[in-house]
């Protein structure tokens, strides 16, 4: 099975106003292809999704920042939102935690505005990625080729502009962690 996750440790690094479809979606769907998700946050207790115009469910935080070790995980997805991103890109705890996923070349899954955690961790310089419109011009300041794609990836990093391609990014985030995770 190409695309079978067991065994496969996915953190999901997340704060209060993430897109509450861009974690569900990608992690149920990890979740069916045998991996083990665990939401990782800077909050403790419960964070608190965003329904595209109005606050959404809370979920509750498995692993508290403070407490997450890289070395646990086999691999890394940042839902966008407008807040959640912008909360944890000037984070110096989750800045970190995302560089060290880079740093140990494990894979690397963003959709919409979760790139800009990549930027702030020094990651997207010299990379193809996409995410959403108004993210570009941040993304290319970085020194990244920004596209206009459903899903692109680029080494070990995935990443996808918007909650109508989740299914694409899902499918290219599997494919990947698949891929990179294996013997892991």
């Amino acid at each position: 099975m190409p695309n079978n996750l067991t065994g496969v440790k996915v953190a999901i690094l997340v704060t209060d106003g993430f897109e509450q479809v861009e974690l569900t979606e990608p992690r149920a769907s990890l979740d069916q292809a045998g991996a083990k998700t665990s939401i990782v946050s800077p909050k403790d207790g419960q964070v608190r999704g965003w329904k595209f115009t109005d606050w959404g469910d809370s979920l509750p935080v498995d692993v508290p920042l403070a407490r997450a070790r890289v070395e646990d995980f086999d691999a890394l997805l940042l839902p966008g939102g407008v807040i959640n991103p912008d909360t944890l890109r000037i984070d110096d705890a989750a800045v970190a935690f995302v560089k060290a996923f880079f740093d140990a070349g494990k894979p690397v899954a963003a959709i919409c505005h979760g790139p800009w955690t990549i930027i702030n961790a020094g990651h997207a310089k010299g990379r193809q990625m996409t995410s959403w419109p108004s993210v570009s011009t941040d993304l290319r300041n970085a020194g990244a080729d920004w596209v206009d794609q459903e899903s692109v990836v680029d080494g070990n990093l995935v990443t996808s502009r918007k909650p109508d391609d989740i299914p694409a990014f899902n499918e290219a985030m599997i494919g990947l962690f698949a891929r990179q995770s294996v013997g892991a």
